[in-house]
């Protein structure tokens, strides 16, 4: 049995018990009608199953119990469920790619530039270990190559793209450098400490997308969209601190607490007609003159 096939089981055993608690009989059965629609041999004795159950505990830090007293197979413990949870997604992209060559009348990828996720390894080393690291980088509105010597704290997807924050050593201000810009890197020797108080999550709390606030405080911003956009709104949140407001046949009304960085209101523009800014005033004369600006193109 292949690796593939052995982690690919793993995947489907930690979805199925992650729905409800199942027998290993349920569990067998799933395994066999995953295997005739991937065309993988998933079927498992119970003593290979056993041995999956610690594998799926080493590699992905989810523990799986048997409950003796409903004779059910459940996940007992999930230490970090983000993490396992994007290494599972990462597995199911994987499985996909390496088929759409017996599939590629049925997959139709997205076709954009490498991401820079091969020095992805070598960041979170760099992170970890608190060492200075150089780069080449390439700004989109400059025409110039700069180098850059930074402390590296941690790293942050948006939007299907990858991040590196550091402190920059020419300005000792922290700033987000995109993956796909950075060039040439070297991970030094030189320790770095970082600051007691720093802590990446809280500095991205109040933030949507990667540029750091430019504000003294978060806003309370409120929005009114569409009922048919709400629907989007509600099962793909624009940030954690959304709270629904209203949700009625006229329309989704949600709040949020952000810094209103250039991230933001760009997102807002994307909506179109389908969103209403009811609060700040600021944020809603900003974008009635960006508006404003655009038609004045069209007439």
């Amino acid at each position: 049995m292949s690796k593939r096939e052995s982690i690919a089981r793993y995947s489907l055993i930690i979805k199925k018990l992650r729905r409800c608690p199942s027998s290993f009989q349920e569990i067998s059965d799933y395994l066999a009608l995953e295997s005739e629609l991937q065309e993988y041999n998933f079927n498992v004795s119970k003593r290979t199953f056993q041995r999956d159950l610690e594998d799926i505990r080493s590699l992905f830090s989810i523990d799986i119990q048997y409950d003796f007293s409903q004779k059910v197979y459940r996940v007992e413990y999930d230490e970090q469920s983000e993490v396992s949870e994007r290494m599972l997604e990462a597995f199911d992209t994987f499985n996909a790619l390496n088929m759409s060559d017996r599939l590629s009348n049925y997959i139709h990828f997205e076709k954009r530039r490498p991401q820079g996720t091969e020095h992805l390894y070598g960041l979170l080393h760099a992170v970890k270990n608190r060492l200075q690291i150089s780069f080449s980088y390439h700004k989109f509105w400059e025409d110039t190559i700069t180098r850059r010597t930074t402390e590296p704290y941690a790293l942050k997807e948006f939007k299907n793209r990858w991040y590196v924050l550091a402190k920059d050593l020419k300005d000792n201000h922290i700033k987000s450098f995109a993956l796909d810009r950075l060039s040439s890197l070297e991970i030094t020797k030189k320790k770095f400490l970082l600051h007691k108080d720093f802590n990446a999550n809280e500095h991205f709390k109040y933030c949507f997308g990667i540029i750091s606030p430019n504000e003294q405080a978060p806003q309370e911003i409120i929005l009114s969209f569409t009922p048919f956009q709400g629907k989007y709104i509600k099962t793909l949140p624009l940030h954690e601190s959304q709270v629904i407001l209203k949700d009625d046949e006229d329309e989704l009304r949600i709040q949020l607490k952000l810094y209103i960085t250039h991230d933001f209101f760009m997102e807002l523009l994307s909506f179109g007609e389908d969103v209403q800014v009811l609060q700040p005033e600021s944020l809603m004369q900003d974008l009635k003159s960006t508006f404003k600006r655009a038609l004045n193109q069209y007439d």
